[in-house]
């Protein structure tokens, strides 16, 4: 599923949206799917767009969460605490399909 949502994506950021941020934390279980959906899918997407900025912030004891930075420097986030990797997979295609 979470496959899925990345190849929806596919080379489709930077319509609108100037840049993504992750952070988690490298330990909590909260920050689990998270860890899991950055091993799984981050060089994919990173690869189909290589010349977006999608940055990944650990922080120890940090609670997940996903920020889309949008033109006009509107920002957006969403909580991403005990989330499965396909539900990280589901937010990160609404941050993209919305437009702040």
């Amino acid at each position: 599923m979470a496959a899925a949502a990345v190849k929806n994506i596919g080379g489709g950021l930077g319509r609108g949206l100037r840049e993504l941020r992750i952070h988690l934390c490298q330990r909590s279980p909260g920050s689990r799917g998270v860890r899991e959906f950055i091993e799984q899918h981050y060089v994919t997407l990173k690869k189909a767009n290589p010349n977006f900025p999608i940055l990944i912030r650990e922080c120890s004891g940090v609670q997940p969460k996903l920020w889309a930075r949008y033109e006009f420097g509107k920002e957006k986030s969403i909580p991403l605490n005990n989330l499965t990797v396909d539900e990280v997979g589901k937010a990160l295609e609404s941050v993209v399909k919305s437009h702040a």
